[in-house]
């Protein structure tokens, strides 16, 4: 049930701006310079010759630093590519569009048809009849901007993109179909599967790791991961990245890192990591032996970044900020049987913890006097994977926000008895693709509108 969740939801709103510089820095810049689009901050990094670094923590900037605004790159950026090779750089940086899906550009020739189609359709509603080489044209470049999203959407997604097409160009619309699109839909539905086979084939990593002749096991994103199996850097491979996870692990050891340069590796590792995790699955301690920079709160952040493309603490505390932080405590006392917000274990900082076979859990360390069985002024939390410690931090919405981060960074399951609890934060406070909603979280997201 929900019992505390009240509590739980009022204590990470407190929480909160301590943890949100860089948001209300992002906020003013808004206000000042008249910016209504979605942006994120980067600066030039002395410690590599000025490059532009993303800006995770303000602590991270130099005492003169040079702070640039990059804007959010949308699907109209995305419809500029035109081969299926331009889409598959080792990292997308966009995640699907929100809103109506965004048709790309076509061809100069196709465009000229189909202006002079809706034209024609405005007047007699006659449809345009395409021959066989411009619908696949058609077909290739939308399957193009899609890949450029994701490798595998889901249904309701290429149901979008046709119900976007025939809105653009109406003169494309099926007569003989209830929606006008069906028939659409099913062909780029179809289009996407020879994407994935022509990219198979040259050898992308997020495509081949799936087995053409067995569909029983197949490794696909399922919580909106933008980069969820990379390629390779160019110019890099398997050896000269292991030769620079090794350098991380030496680095992390050291009494004082170098942070930057352990963020630039990470980054530049990302592919290789990814690769292990997904591909191996090893256990969670195995995996943060070979990766020990995981136990960093900033590089959880920044490989949730690299992951979903977002943001996750600037997300999080944005949807819990003002009166949106009492609007779900108030929520969550009706709705006390649809999610649970942790599992927590509650005890003295004397004792030695008895994880069981916990596989995701907050450990609360309290002191000896506390009277209350539940407070979130705790010695520490402790965030708990596979029953083993990963990471110790002082505040409860720090820790709630890098368990969600190891979640993603590992690829592990959603815990079965918590399954509501990370859905409703995956899809309804940061937005993470909330397109399938379960019976429960629909109600709870119908109720929390009401509020905003």
């Amino acid at each position: 049930n929900l019992s505390n969740v009240s509590s739980f939801i009022r204590a990470m709103a407190t929480e909160a701006p301590q943890n949100m510089r860089k948001l209300k820095l992002i906020k003013i810049l808004k206000e000042q310079l008249g910016l209504d689009c979605d942006f994120s901050l980067q600066y030039e990094d002395p410690y590599f010759d000025g490059k532009l670094t993303s800006l995770v923590d303000i602590k991270e900037l130099p005492h003169k630093a040079s702070v640039h605004i990059s804007y959010a790159q949308d699907s109209s950026s995305v419809a500029s590519i035109d081969t299926l090779s331009d889409v598959s750089s080792s990292e997308r940086l966009s995640r699907w569009p929100p809103g109506p899906f965004q048709i790309p550009t076509f061809a100069f020739d196709i465009e000229l048809t189909l202006r002079d189609g809706n034209t024609e359709f405005e007047k007699n509603g006659r449809p345009l009849q395409l021959a066989r080489d411009q619908k696949h044209v058609i077909l290739d470049r939308l399957a193009s901007t899609i890949y450029g999203f994701k490798a595998y959407p889901s249904d309701e997604e290429i149901a979008m993109v046709a119900e976007a097409l025939v809105t653009k160009h109406p003169c494309l619309r099926e007569a003989g179909s209830d929606t006008g699109w069906n028939g659409w839909k099913n062909s780029i539905k179809f289009k996407m599967g020879n994407c994935r086979t022509k990219m198979r084939r040259a050898g992308c990593q997020e495509v081949t790791v799936n087995n053409e002749h067995s569909h029983s096991n197949i490794k696909r994103p399922k919580r909106a991961e933008v980069n969820f199996l990379p390629s390779f850097p160019q110019g890099e491979d398997p050896s000269s990245l292991e030769h620079l996870r090794q350098v991380i692990v030496d680095e992390v050891k050291k009494t004082v890192r170098n942070l930057p340069l352990i963020s630039k590796m990470m980054q530049t590792t990302f592919a290789l990591r990814r690769q292990t995790i997904v591909m191996s699955c090893p256990p969670v301690k195995e995996l943060m032996d070979l990766w020990p920079a995981l136990h960093m709160q900033s590089e959880v952040y920044a490989e949730f970044q690299r992951i979903t493309n977002q943001n996750l603490p600037n997300t999080f505390y944005a949807s819990k900020a003002g009166k949106n932080a009492d609007a779900l405590a108030d929520i969550f006392k009706v709705h006390d049987e649809q999610c649970v917000i942790a599992l927590s274990f509650f005890q003295d900082d004397m004792d030695e913890p008895n994880l069981g076979d916990a596989s995701v859990a907050l450990l609360t360390t309290v002191c000896d006097n506390t009277t209350s069985p539940v407070h979130y002024h705790p010695v520490k939390i402790s965030v708990i994977l596979e029953s083993d410690v990963v990471v110790n931090l002082p505040r409860l919405a720090d820790a709630f926000l890098v368990m969600f981060g190891l979640i993603y960074a590992l690829h592990l399951s959603y815990p079965k008895g918590l399954i509501n609890t990370f859905e409703f934060t995956q899809k309804l406070l940061l937005g993470l693709d909330d397109c399938k909603l379960s019976p429960r979280l629909q109600t709870l997201k119908n109720d929390l509108m009401i509020y905003v």
